[in-house]
């Protein structure tokens, strides 16, 4: 399968964004969904997953009630609606796609998409 991620920019802080990451390849429901985050200087971290479905989604505690992921199985894509947008969310984000799995361990995706940039002014 193949991602492609957008919708990242600059931001204020208290900002939103949302970002989409659109798929192409095989049947889109049969992944589980990701999105990681980089930030300059600084590893790769889980943001959010969502089951195959959708039906279930899991967050890091530093996004949990500010950012929602969700997924539409028809246009195979998945969005990160980001709310209440501080500085330090400051980071390329990717999505991610595994086959089975589901969770928030980057090793364990199969497929990766290229990174949005978002940036936010504090």
């Amino acid at each position: 399968v193949q991602l492609q991620a957008s919708g990242g920019g600059l931001v204020q802080a208290g900002g939103s964004l949302r970002l989409s990451c659109a798929a192409s390849g095989r049947t889109f429901s049969s992944y589980c969904m990701g999105w990681f985050r980089q930030a300059p200087g600084k590893e790769r971290e889980f943001v959010a997953a969502i089951s195959w479905a959708g039906g279930s989604t899991y967050y890091a505690n530093s996004v949990k009630g500010r950012f929602t992921i969700s997924r539409d199985n028809a246009k195979s894509t998945v969005y990160l609606q980001m709310n209440s947008l501080k500085p330090e969310d400051t980071a390329v984000y990717y999505c991610a796609a595994a086959d089975s799995y589901y969770g928030r361990e980057a090793h364990k995706y199969d497929y990766w998409g290229q990174g949005t940039l978002v940036t936010v002014s504090s």
